[in-house]
């Protein structure tokens, strides 16, 4: 069975994502081995300098890599990232599994993003698109979209 990470930084708070999320994940378990990461963000102060947000991202991307499990193939979503629709991303993410690779693992960064040596780490970007999301609600489509790709490869009519 193929396995799936999800990293996010920073914790569901609002009952009603971590619900929607908990959904998700047993959904997932139908088609893969599906776990979620939940790493803190970096605490910054309040307005912090473009120094200060490179520093966290720095931090944040060394636990980052010590969290992706090894020989993944791993894909971030980012907004400079390609965009595909539903098909377009349960097609890759089954060209990757065709490759041989026994794992995949997706990363969700922090509101400030990610530092730019975990996008260079990264096998593929990905894009929600030109607009912008709270990271919750991110996680939710992400996590939604997971199980779209899985049910598609699996034929199932849950994508219509």
């Amino acid at each position: 069975m193929f396995d799936i990470t999800l990293i996010t930084m920073g914790k569901l708070k609002e009952k009603f994502y971590a619900s929607a999320a908990e959904e998700y994940k047993k959904r997932l378990g139908g088609y893969c081995r599906f776990t979620l990461l939940e790493l803190p963000e970096v605490r910054l102060p309040e307005n912090p300098s473009p120094a200060e947000i490179a520093a966290g991202l720095d931090k944040e991307a060394e636990l980052i890599f010590s969290k992706i499990p090894k020989g993944a193939w791993f894909c971030v979503f980012t907004p400079e990232g390609k965009e595909l629709s539903s098909e377009g991303f349960a097609r890759k993410l089954e060209e990757v599994k065709l490759s041989g690779k026994s794992s995949a693992c997706f990363l969700i960064g922090s509101s400030f993003g990610m530092a730019p040596q975990v996008k260079e780490r990264a096998d593929y970007r990905l894009s929600m698109g030109p607009m912008t999301f709270p990271h919750h609600l991110a996680r939710i489509m992400v996590l939604e979209q997971l199980y779209r790709a899985e049910a598609i490869q699996a034929g199932s009519k849950y994508h219509k």
